[in-house]
């Protein structure tokens, strides 16, 4: 008895926040779902759990769900004094995910926890792999989600983004309470490039036989509006962006400069 707990004194607990990219388990990587087995918890949203479903078997588990991430923060960060804790994000943890929530309540917590974040594939990613080649040159990532960013500074980056011939992914396009934002976005888009500009709505990028997607152009996406939501990810062309069209299906190029100086 007094060996073991002599051992738990001496424990040592850490905070892994891991993305779990798109959420099939194959497309995890080899140290997330090393962590996520090793861990003495997992805590996370309840649809990001049921993903990672077959990785869970003697890790305590603890369910949240969306509008609770400040309380999972808090409480993954109380565990990691003492134990080990996997914090589960949905895509990459950088990207709109639960890093910066972790590391900021870690930080006024003013506790000694060692923090480690384990990057996964996000959502632009996995749908570029899905439209060709998308985004081989610069980019930007902008949501349209403005719970917790003001709508006039969305639009000032997407106007921004536009100008300067960014490639421009949107993601969290449209809710059922957001249902006009994405139509205002690409009108802002519109005002900096053609009509015939290639764009790709890909929906549930990579989650096996739930994905979907289409190419279509900028001129007629909006015919399109009623089948994007959030679930969906929106890629939209740079003015050198064209769409190819390879045994009847449609991807979407966008040169990196090569053909400035290389024949092919």
């Amino acid at each position: 008895m007094a060996e073991s707990q002599s051992q738990s004194q001496n424990k040592i607990g850490k905070l892994y926040v891991v993305g779990i990219g798109p959420g099939s388990v194959e497309h995890l990587t080899i140290h997330a779902r090393d962590v996520i087995q090793t861990s003495d918890y997992v805590i996370g949203n309840g649809t990001y759990l049921d993903q990672i479903e077959s990785l869970l078997g003697d890790q305590e588990i603890i369910r949240s769900s969306m509008g609770k991430e400040v309380d999972r923060a808090n409480r993954a960060v109380d565990l990691a004094q003492n134990s080990v804790v996997s914090m589960i994000s949905g895509g990459d943890a950088n990207i709109y995910g639960m890093s910066g929530l972790v590391l900021e309540v870690a930080e006024n917590a003013k506790q000694d926890v060692e923090v480690e974040i384990v990057p996964g594939v996000t959502a632009i990613t996995a749908s570029a792999s899905i439209l060709g080649s998308p985004i081989v040159n610069d980019f930007a990532v902008i949501s349209l989600s403005d719970l917790l960013t003001p709508w006039d500074m969305i639009e000032k980056r997407l106007d921004a983004a536009a100008s300067a011939d960014f490639v421009i992914s949107l993601y969290n396009p449209k809710s059922r309470k957001r249902n006009s934002n994405f139509a205002h976005a690409i009108e802002i888009i519109r005002k900096y490039r053609n009509e015939s500009v290639p764009v790709g709505l890909v929906k549930n990028a990579l989650r096996d036989d739930k994905q979907d997607y289409i190419v279509t152009t900028l001129g007629n996406v909006l015919n399109y509006e009623d089948w994007v939501d959030m679930r969906t990810t929106v890629l939209i062309g740079n003015s050198e962006s064209r769409i190819w069209k390879q045994y009847d299906v449609d991807r979407i190029i966008t040169p990196r400069g090569y053909h400035r100086k290389y024949e092919y």
